[in-house]
């Protein structure tokens, strides 16, 4: 796929979804951080609901420590893995509390110190909450930027390093939001819904001659 058609493909998603944002419902980096390492292997559908309720009983580091493992699991115990996640919840609340002031950092090796953050999270917390143009790597963007040939590959990394490369740098901002409402809404999984797709005539998927460039 050539760079003219990828700013076209952009063009497109960003006049449909001018301010593109997460579907987890937050209001500080803090509040973010939590509401993604809840959300693995969970609906943002089921995280908001459990931080609907978390949010107003604790939403700082502090706040989290003196609530505890335990009552942090109460909170939580509607969502998958809410014992592990409650548990590494804790410990990068004490190291935030600890070493970063209660303050979420800025960086990437420093979020990926903090238990229960993988690269995926420190982008989209680099991202949403910094406004840094990295690009977080879901489920739903690795198959968009394989099946429309935006940015293939066959790692998350590889995928994640060939959109920061090829995405034109003026959509880079928002392009991980834009994938990831696409391939969540349109470009799904088991049948994509092509016949609705506004990039449709753009796409290379199922086409026999791919031209990656």
């Amino acid at each position: 796929m050539n760079r003219e058609k990828r700013t076209l493909i952009f063009q497109r998603l960003q006049s449909d979804n001018p301010a593109p944002r997460s579907e987890l419902d937050y209001s500080t980096p803090f509040e973010l951080l939590i509401a993604v390492i809840l959300s693995a292997q969970a609906t943002d559908k089921g995280v908001n609901k459990a931080t609907a309720r978390l949010f107003p009983v604790a939403n700082t580091p502090e706040a989290f420590l003196a609530l505890g493992e335990a009552g942090l699991k109460e909170q939580i115990k509607t969502i998958g893995l809410f014992n592990s996640k409650a548990k590494n919840i804790i410990q990068t609340c004490r190291i935030l509390n600890t070493k970063f002031n209660n303050k979420v950092p800025q960086n990437r090796d420093d979020l990926e110190s903090l238990p229960g953050v993988g690269r995926k999270t420190a982008n989209v917390i680099l991202n949403t909450a910094f406004g840094q143009p990295t690009m977080a790597v879901d489920t739903h963007v690795f198959r968009v930027a394989n099946r429309t040939r935006i940015a293939p590959g066959k790692t998350v990394l590889e995928v994640e390093k060939r959109l920061l490369r090829l995405v034109p740098s003026e959509f880079l901002m928002d392009a991980h939001h834009w994938l990831i409402l696409h391939g969540r809404y349109t470009c799904i999984a088991r049948k994509p819904r092509c016949g609705s797709c506004i990039i449709e005539e753009l796409c290379e998927y199922n086409k026999k001659v791919y031209s990656d460039t």
